[in-house]
């Protein structure tokens, strides 16, 4: 057997291994079939994300900042949506990074190399980058080329950081990683202007039993944590709920709205924030209280 053939059947095997975990093959094959048409969310606000995974872009008049990465293996796809958009992915000056997890950081070192664009990452997660790649689950996407890399900033809990015209606060809330960052910003849009907010991170399975065990965390503590998070900036002010994936505000339902011309718009809303902030907190507490789970 050749040198080159032995080299891609192995290659296939590997392949083969990797399409055996059913949680490879329903998020990182076939992502096209998850594209969605960019669209203005309000004032200077896009989205330019999927169906699963949110990403938004903010021009900032100074250049564009981008809240999030996309999925790994789902670069091209940002890269139309921006075009889409009517702006140039060049122009991405800053990419602030919700979390390290492989969902959200998918093109963050294309966009680093080609366009010279500044990396944001919560200082917790920038440093389990260093010491722990593991969590950052980048080896579920089977991508040989993908891996963590270090950032330009890693923000610390209270920062204030202006990106061209727009102002961001930013809170560590960590819980989904130990790095999460929420971050709030004013958007205009002519004379109204309305408060943003954004988590980096809802999601439980981080948190579920096993995992927790697997990581060390044998005292569960990491769950309380998350409920720290989420009374930290419950009574933040925020009229304008941006998602992090698209359950957490059913951008999808709200997008159709949005196309179908829709009279008012229908992410603007003072009440949403804090009512799915409350319905993880609880959602948490019933994990908390189940015995499977514990």
């Amino acid at each position: 057997m050749s040198k080159l053939k032995e080299e891609y059947d192995l290659f296939q095997e590997e392949k083969q291994r990797w399409l055996s975990k059913p949680m490879a093959r329903k998020y990182f094959l076939n992502q096209e079939e998850r594209y969605m048409h960019p669209f203005r969310i309000f004032g200077n606000v896009w989205y330019v994300g999927d169906s699963w995974v949110c990403v938004h872009l903010i021009d900032t008049g100074d250049g564009l900042l981008l809240l999030d990465g996309g999925n790994s293996g789902a670069t091209a796809m940002l890269v139309n949506a921006i075009w889409e958009a009517g702006f140039k992915p060049a122009d991405v000056k800053w990419m602030v990074i919700s979390h390290g997890h492989l969902d959200h950081i998918g093109s963050a070192m294309f966009f680093k190399r080609m366009f010279g664009t500044k990396l944001y990452l919560g200082e917790p997660d920038a440093r389990d980058f260093r010491e722990h790649p593991e969590l950052s689950l980048i080896q579920d996407a089977g991508l040989l080329y993908d891996d963590v890399f270090d950032v330009d900033y890693e923000i610390k809990d209270g920062d204030l950081i202006r990106f061209g015209n727009t102002e961001i606060q930013f809170y560590l809330v960590p819980g989904h990683t130990h790095g999460v960052i929420s971050a709030f910003f004013d958007v205009s849009d002519g004379n109204q202007t309305l408060r943003a907010g954004y988590f980096g991170g809802f999601g439980f399975n981080t948190m579920q039993k096993d995992f927790l065990l697997d990581i060390g965390d044998t005292s569960f503590e990491t769950r309380k944590i998350y409920l720290d998070s989420l009374a930290k900036v419950r009574d933040q002010k925020v009229e304008l709920f941006l998602g992090n994936h698209c359950v957490n505000n059913r951008t999808l339902e709200k997008a159709s709205m949005v196309k179908n011309g829709c009279k008012d718009n229908p992410f603007i809303n003072n009440t949403e924030w804090r009512e799915y902030l409350d319905q993880k907190r609880d959602e948490m507490l019933r994990m908390l209280a189940d015995p499977a789970q514990n």
